[in-house]
């Protein structure tokens, strides 16, 4: 079944292409779609309200706002900014499914609907692997965070649990350990991955190692005050730092056949453009590493003005 003109508020006849679908409605999506806004295009961008950007956190480092801004307020002026451009739409739809190319043009899928594009952005972001206990989203953002750039400054002297059980978590203790002296690391897993060379580090540093899982927290109003292991160990805190991992949702991208790097991460070029003509990508989808709003708003915008030049008729082309 495709949309009809008031399911996706364009206006077009139904089946009729729009120029951009861009998949995901965070920082880099809604970046992307305002340019391309602008960019006098038709562009559906599609949000299911999820993401990293839907937490509670404050994001401090944005140039703009010296007391920072709430992430969730940020998409809702990003929203409302997107709002007025006429030729600019945001779907409440889930995309499950992608499949085109740019001579034929791209299709999209959700239960029940589809929406044609002749161009794609990539906005999907990545699925955290947050400890699970009751509750814990709630703590998001509050007094449980994932990212030392954004949230290490405000946790300056705090007792901090940094919680993983690989190098990565050991290196990112020793960090925070620059911040604070009060650090401690917990695995919360069946496994404890962390090498030997980061292991004495992490005792010169007189960082203690706690290998057991979460049993339950104390805590309340989004504010972690206790960790209890299941082997019945109280760990006190004021933060915990989630170093779990992430995993990029790369679904559609893999369905349209892009390319990923090992790391798992969509490969683009400096443009944005993936190997695929016509797909681009943006924010945090694209990187291991550097998972800022800052890049996924610059991210977004490079990928828009590269689908802008993408979609000028040849005679406009410099090239």
């Amino acid at each position: 079944m495709t949309s009809t003109s008031p399911a996706t508020g364009t206006g077009r006849a139904a089946g009729e292409p729009v120029d951009t679908i861009v998949v995901g409605g965070g920082p880099a999506g809604l970046s992307a779609a305002i340019y391309l806004a602008r960019y006098n295009r038709e562009v559906l961008v599609f949000d299911t309200g999820h993401g990293r950007s839907t937490h509670h956190q404050t994001n401090h480092n944005y140039l703009g706002f010296p007391d920072g801004i709430p992430t969730v307020d940020l998409r809702k002026l990003g929203t409302e900014q997107l709002a007025r451009y006429p030729r600019a739409r945001i779907v409440h739809h889930l995309i499950t499914h992608a499949e085109g190319d740019a001579e034929q043009g791209f299709t999209v899928h959700s239960q029940g609907h589809s929406w044609r594009a002749r161009t794609l952005v990539l906005a999907t972001g990545v699925l955290d692997h947050f400890p699970h206990f009751a509750g814990w989203e709630s703590y998001v953002g509050r007094s449980m965070f994932w990212c030392i750039t954004c949230d290490g400054y405000e946790n300056r002297g705090k007792r901090i649990l940094v919680v993983g059980h690989t190098d990565a978590a050991a290196g990112e203790a020793m960090q925070l350990h620059s911040l604070t002296d009060r650090v401690e690391l917990l695995t919360n897993s069946r496994s404890d991955e962390i090498s030997e060379k980061f292991r004495r580090r992490l005792e010169r540093a007189g960082i203690p190692v706690v290998h057991d899982r979460i049993g339950e927290v104390e805590g309340e109003g989004g504010m972690l005050s206790a960790v209890v292991t299941r082997g019945g160990r109280r760990l006190e805190l004021d933060s915990l730092f989630s170093i779990q991992g992430a995993t990029p949702e790369t679904t559609l991208a893999r369905q349209l056949g892009v390319p990923l790097a090992d790391t798992g991460y969509v490969v683009v070029d400096t443009e944005q453009k993936t190997s695929v003509p016509g797909v681009y990508a943006a924010g945090d989808l694209t990187a291991l590493h550097s998972h800022q709003v800052t890049a996924a708003v610059h991210e977004g915008a490079q990928a828009a003005s590269a689908v802008n030049y993408f979609l000028y008729p040849p005679e406009l082309k410099a090239d």
